[in-house]
């Protein structure tokens, strides 16, 4: 079976390398002013979705006219973010990842509830990250590969009041069995030995951060 990506972009911070982390065989949603920024940059995003009140009806026009398909909803009689609806229709492209792009910003409320969305991935069998400038992030329930992307920390921080059974594997400071609770700063600003690490838990959610200063 091939495997298959979406590359979501969101109406957080969005800057123009972004569009070089498209792959060509990528399904590519742009939600709300995700969608003006791919098409401002080139990229005909294969679906827009969203109330697209962060855009003028003029934008809006430009965005019906170079989108391969687009679903509008009502900006106040609506039970999903833009985002979220966004993730909804990737899981029907039946990805094996999702990578959420202008998922993080200035909102914190916003930002916070796209980093929850890891969870909804990950409880529909679908592999997640958020990438911005600083960070990438990804949320695993049992084992992850951690690769080097050039991001200098990997923290861990716990998804569920307790994560047990952390055992790290290629990280300057390892762990083996351990057992992080909400607060716990244990699992900060750690650093990959080579290319790649290797993260297992026995229980919980944990979140594994890869950031730069």
């Amino acid at each position: 079976m091939n495997r298959k990506r979406v590359v979501i972009f969101s109406g957080g911070d969005l800057y123009p390398q972004y569009i070089n982390e498209i792959q060509p065989a990528d399904f590519v949603i742009g939600a709300d002013k995700g969608a003006l920024f791919l098409i401002r940059h080139g990229i005909k995003p294969d679906l827009a979705v969203g109330d697209f009140d962060s855009i003028s009806p003029q934008e809006l026009k430009h965005v019906r006219a170079e989108s391969g398909n687009i679903i509008e909803c009502d900006p106040v009689d609506k039970d999903l973010s833009d985002t979220e609806l966004a993730f909804e229709m990737a899981a029907r492209q039946e990805p094996d990842f999702i990578l959420l792009i202008g998922g993080t910003g200035t909102r914190m409320d916003h930002t916070l509830a796209n980093v929850q969305m890891l969870n909804w991935a990950l409880q529909h069998q679908i592999r997640c990250a958020i990438m911005d400038r600083n960070n990438y992030i990804t949320l695993t329930g049992s084992t992850i590969e951690v690769l080097d992307r050039g991001f200098k920390y990997v923290s861990l921080l716990p998804m569920t009041p307790e994560v047990t059974g952390i055992t790290l594997e290629g990280f300057q400071y390892p762990l083996e069995d351990a057992t992080l609770k909400m607060g716990d700063s244990l699992g900060i600003s750690n650093v990959l030995l080579g290319d790649r690490g290797q993260v297992s838990i026995a229980s919980g959610l944990l979140l594994v951060i890869q950031s730069r200063d």
